[in-house]
């Protein structure tokens, strides 16, 4: 059962942009008790979307910390744990464990987000990266200033994409390998996954679907990578964009429910006196009747803030309401999602070859996702409209009226 009585420890493991939310919201609402901020990282909070854009493509762009994050300890009064990461957690005694060190907690916020798959094997490779951290974007920017002529990115996905567009910037011959015979076919569908492809082609970038990594070349440092298929990629830069995993390890036999990230009630809680908020929580959206995890930066900003208001008054706790957006830069151009992609979408403005469009995704009579390609006064109307439970047939009629507008105007 949930507690009724405000903590006087609130603890928030978790130093990206979900923990430093939670702090600020924390303050926010007039709390005046003892905030610890646990981190794995010994850097303070910053911006991760930069990371795969402008941080690779500027050799002098500076570190995107928030600006929030130097008030933590002034302003703020937080005590901050950083580059101490949580390795366990006893519900029933209320404690952390960081390592040797035990943390004691009133209510806990876990915020922990995700880790980067890796490539087993290849730890002691030099030149084989992940991006997810600043260290693994600063080993990158180092690579390319260095003088790196060829990448490969294995990972076809939004962040894999960015990289290759950051790296044709600078000149570079990329080529992404990608397993599935489409791009994003899970994150978009297959036809709109095949539009976002001809970004790649558009820009001279070998895009290579349907194989997979045999096996990394070199002696010590990466030379070359060998696909399914026997073809050979000679690369001094190789960058894995595979997805991610929700950081819960540290949760095991706690008792905390995990299934594919902290399993969380519509008003993020997860346990007695346990909330969770960011890429590692799966919540029950009462939007989509489902449960949902999301590795969106909205996200994560919106939902650290509503589970720490929740987590300071459990007895007034109210469910999250969230339609899930994020956006994505390639080559200049801007790609948004709102919603869900359930299905293949359906292409309303624009055409899946055009330089822009917007494509509608629905589940059964009801509009549940968009996409865009350099379309961005339309993206909130559109996810207003979800999350107003529009009908296909509403969705449809918005689309018409939004394209009769366009053209009068042109």
């Amino acid at each position: 059962m949930t507690t009724s009585v405000s903590p006087h420890h609130v603890v928030v493991v978790g130093g990206g942009l979900a923990g430093l939310r939670a702090v600020e919201a924390a303050r926010r609402a007039g709390f005046a008790g003892k905030l610890t901020l646990i981190g794995e990282e010994t850097e303070p909070p910053y911006d991760r979307p930069p990371l795969s854009k402008e941080f690779l493509t500027d050799p002098a762009a500076a570190v995107p910390y928030y600006d929030g994050a130097a008030a933590l300890t002034t302003e703020l009064d937080v005590d901050m744990l950083l580059g101490d990461p949580a390795t366990g957690l006893d519900v029933a005694e209320k404690v952390i464990m960081c390592g040797d060190r035990v943390v004691p907690y009133d209510s806990l916020l876990v915020a922990t987000g995700v880790t980067a798959r890796r490539i087993p094997g290849t730890d002691q490779l030099a030149g084989v990266h992940v991006l997810r951290t600043l260290s693994d974007a600063r080993a990158i920017r180092a690579a390319l200033d260095d003088g790196a002529r060829s990448i490969v990115v294995v990972g076809a996905g939004f962040v894999g994409s960015e990289v290759a567009s950051a790296a044709r910037q600078r000149g570079l011959d990329v080529t992404i390998v990608e397993a599935q015979a489409t791009l994003l076919t899970r994150s978009v569908g297959q036809s709109a996954g095949r539009a976002l492809a001809a970004l790649h082609a558009r820009h001279d970038t070998d895009l290579r679907c349907g194989v997979t990594v045999e096996r990394f070349e070199g002696g010590g440092r990466v030379e070359a990578v060998v696909l399914s298929d026997g073809s050979r990629i000679s690369a001094d830069l190789v960058v894995v964009g595979i997805g991610a995993d929700p950081a819960t390890e540290w949760l095991d036999g706690s008792g905390v429910p995990v299934d594919d990230g902290v399993v969380c009630d519509p008003t993020l809680r997860a346990a007695d006196g346990v909330w969770a908020a960011g890429d590692v929580a799966r919540w029950y959206s009462p939007d989509f009747e489902r449960h949902i995890r999301v590795e969106h930066w909205t996200n994560a900003a919106e939902q650290a803030a509503h589970a720490m208001r929740n987590l300071l008054r459990p007895d007034a706790a109210t469910p999250y309401r969230h339609i899930p957006y994020f956006w994505s830069d390639w080559y200049g151009q801007r790609i948004q999602f709102a919603g869900l992609p359930v299905g293949d979408p359906e292409v309303v403005s624009g055409a899946w070859d055009a330089n822009a469009f917007v494509a509608l995704y629905r589940d059964d009579d009801r509009l549940v996702g968009t996409l865009t390609l350099n379309r961005q006064g339309d993206i909130m109307k559109y996810r207003r409209l979800i999350a107003q439970r529009a009908s296909w047939d509403e969705a449809l009629e918005f689309a018409a009226k939004r394209q009769a507008a366009l053209g009068a105007a042109c």
